[in-house]
């Protein structure tokens, strides 16, 4: 007859076993659907932006038809949300190429600085001079350049107009899982919380601190990305500049980044609009930039992310940046949550095995 130590030797192998088939069948099935975890996330993400409207509409229906519920809810996210969007895709390619065929032949002349700059900074062309640095090298350098980003642009819009096929899959997968995530998302919580051995309390802490972040930062981010970017296309559309649309996109993507931002294109066009003598318009660009465009991002962004994630800035700051870099676009989301985690993880750690040693 098997004794109790043998007995107790085998029910901790047969744990063992289990506890690695649960973590090769878990990488397994990560690695499998490793091209849409973004996908999930975003899936995620927006049903925690989306739920109060959900739970609305579940509420005239007196929660008898949950599924149809999430079916509006889903339809709404794609005409009001998703249509404009592939809207303004479509345009964007059209202004990139567009920029791209002025640039070449020579409509746009980003070499007027240089020119500016030899006609009217004699000392800085002296400086450069006496540097080996001749005007007409950098001239045709900035030209080089200018011809090279264009290139680039178009480039990039192309690649983007040639997988819509690709980011149609995606957003049709991210609808289908929203659907199921808003009818379910209770039961699956709930399964979640029950089924993971780390205690309930832990686990709801986490799931809450996860919700908070990812929403504050979604929608703090994109708010202050979305209002820097439309002023921005609304300024520049206004002052005649060639692609408005293309660069309000552009400084709208560049915002959600919490250094530089929108900045990075609005700055040298002013510089440019001075050198071609368009002063009015330079000065006009300057002052909305810099009182508007620079003021929104410095209320709002402190505002509606800072104190919902309840993190110092340098930790926001930081994080957005690792989480772009790791994880691409998606990474003004990701990185903040991650480090929001991180936070909960050590402060969870620290309340119950903490404690000084004598």
């Amino acid at each position: 007859m098997p004794t109790d130590t043998n007995r107790t030797d085998l029910m901790r192998i047969q744990s063992n076993l289990f506890f690695i088939l649960v973590a090769g069948t878990t990488l397994l099935f990560l690695g499998m659907i490793g091209p849409f975890l973004l996908t999930v996330l975003w899936a995620v993400v927006l049903t925690i932006i989306f739920y109060g409207v959900y739970r609305w509409i579940a509420m005239r229906f007196k929660g008898r038809r949950p599924g149809l519920a999430a079916a509006l809810t889903s339809l709404l996210l794609f005409l009001f949300v998703i249509v404009p969007f592939a809207l303004i895709g479509i345009a964007l390619v059209q202004q990139g190429i567009g920029v791209f065929e002025k640039v070449q032949s020579g409509e746009i002349d980003p070499s007027a600085v240089v020119s500016y700059a030899d006609e009217n900074l004699p000392r800085l062309t002296e400086s450069l001079d006496k540097v080996g640095v001749s005007m007409d090298d950098l001239r045709e350098r900035v030209s080089g350049f200018a011809v090279e980003a264009s290139q680039f642009v178009a480039t990039r819009v192309l690649t983007f107009s040639g997988s819509v096929l690709n980011t149609f899959v995606q957003f049709t997968l991210m609808l289908y899982l929203l659907f199921f995530f808003l009818k379910d998302g209770k039961t699956i919580m709930r399964k979640i919380t029950n089924t993971i051995p780390m205690g309930n309390v832990r686990e709801r802490t986490l799931f809450t601190r996860f919700a908070t972040v990812s929403r504050a930062t979604l929608k703090g981010t994109l708010v202050v990305a979305l209002v820097q970017g439309t002023i921005g296309g609304l300024t520049f559309a206004i002052l005649g500049i060639p692609a408005a649309l293309l660069w309000g996109v552009a400084m709208t993507l560049l915002a959600l980044l919490p250094v530089g931002g929108s900045g990075i294109v609005w700055v040298p066009t002013c510089i440019i609009l001075f050198a071609q003598g368009e002063v009015g318009k330079g000065i006009a660009l300057l002052i909305v930039g810099s009182l508007i465009i620079g003021l929104a991002d410095n209320l709002l962004r402190p505002l509606l992310v800072g104190r919902d994630t309840q993190m110092p800035d340098f930790l926001v700051l930081i994080s957005t940046l690792g989480g772009i870099t790791y994880f691409g676009l998606s990474g003004f989301v990701i990185g903040p949550t991650i480090a929001a985690l991180f936070i909960t993880v050590w402060e969870m750690m620290g309340r119950d095995y903490g404690g000084k040693i004598d």
